[in-house]
């Protein structure tokens, strides 16, 4: 009776996943991101917040747009930067890439190109909680302007 009840109950959430993921939905979302995970020589606690919205242009790829505020102890960030989300239907993991630009206050600017993957998890038809690891690849400092991240965010699909 377990499996019974459980594999009822991952049929329902994929099902209604598909839902969010269709053509038209809109999307926007906040996020706390970086947590601490870096490896670099300026390895030291960041913590950040990141607002987003999108639009799904097709059944499972959604455009966005998203900014952000990171601080450290010696260095804050603000970002801007957009780009593309695949949602599957069958699991509700997606994969994310764009580009990024990045103004590192009392240092430089940085481009920099984003890749993520992480899980939807519905709590109803519309809110959504969504954990994910990302990589921001820099591409004026490969080795100490790139960074590992977690994020863990609150999303609302319309």
């Amino acid at each position: 009776m377990k499996k019974i009840l459980i594999s009822l109950l991952f049929a329902f959430v994929a099902v209604g996943a598909s839902a969010q993921f269709s053509q038209g939905t809109k999307y926007i979302g906040a996020s706390f991101t970086n947590l601490g995970l870096s490896y670099s020589k300026n390895n030291e606690f960041r913590f950040g917040i990141n607002l987003e919205g999108g639009y799904y242009v097709a059944d499972c790829w959604m455009v966005r747009a998203y900014g952000g505020y990171e601080h450290a102890k010696h260095v804050d960030d603000v970002y801007l930067g957009a780009g593309l989300r695949y949602h599957f239907y069958q699991n509700g993991i997606f994969l994310g890439a764009g580009l990024e630009y990045d103004h590192i206050t009392k240092s430089s600017n940085d481009l920099l190109i984003p890749v993520e993957v992480g899980y939807t998890f519905y709590l109803n038809h519309y809110l959504a909680i969504e954990p994910s690891v990302y990589y921001k690849m820099s591409t004026n400092d490969f080795a100490d302007g790139s960074t590992v991240g977690l994020r863990i965010g609150l999303g609302y699909f319309f």
